[in-house]
């Protein structure tokens, strides 16, 4: 399926956004595609005649490619936007963050706080006055936490 996220994200880039994540429920059948306006920032650019087009635009290239699938959705990444590319972490350092562990470090898998930097290889986040940094296999899931 490497070569699907491949055809989506040429295609989302060729419209001139960012492809955020890609998700299939329904073991496969159903394609959530997460775009977005490249350097955005938190609120998000992305309106819903963005999604049009690019629904649009997806769905004849996965039919151009023999791609089947029952249902397709398009939207923005929302507020909490999954972050996953050493570039998402890098494009909101200084924004709050959950970061969650694929195995326990100090007894805890979750750690919610400030993003401060990235590299290629992890992320440091600051949580309760104290750095911590971890490397981007370790981590199984991280999104963006709202401001209230």
């Amino acid at each position: 399926m490497k070569d699907l996220d491949k055809i989506i994200e040429a295609t989302v880039a060729g419209l001139g956004y960012e492809l955020v994540d890609v998700e299939r429920p329904n073991r496969g059948r159903m394609l959530r595609i997460f775009i977005d306006r490249p350097g955005s920032g938190i609120a998000t650019g992305v309106t819903v005649e963005d999604c049009e087009r690019t629904s649009r635009q997806v769905s004849r290239v996965l039919e151009v490619e023999g791609i089947d699938y029952d249902r397709l959705e398009v939207s923005s990444p929302g507020l909490d936007r999954v972050l996953k590319k050493p570039a998402d972490f890098r494009r909101f350092v200084g924004e709050p963050a959950s970061v969650s562990l694929r195995a326990p470090v100090g007894g805890r898998k979750r750690f919610t706080g400030v993003l401060r930097g990235a590299s290629d290889e992890g992320v440091e986040l600051e949580v309760d006055g104290a750095m911590h940094t971890f490397r981007f296999a370790d981590v199984e899931r991280a999104r963006l936490v709202p401001r209230v």
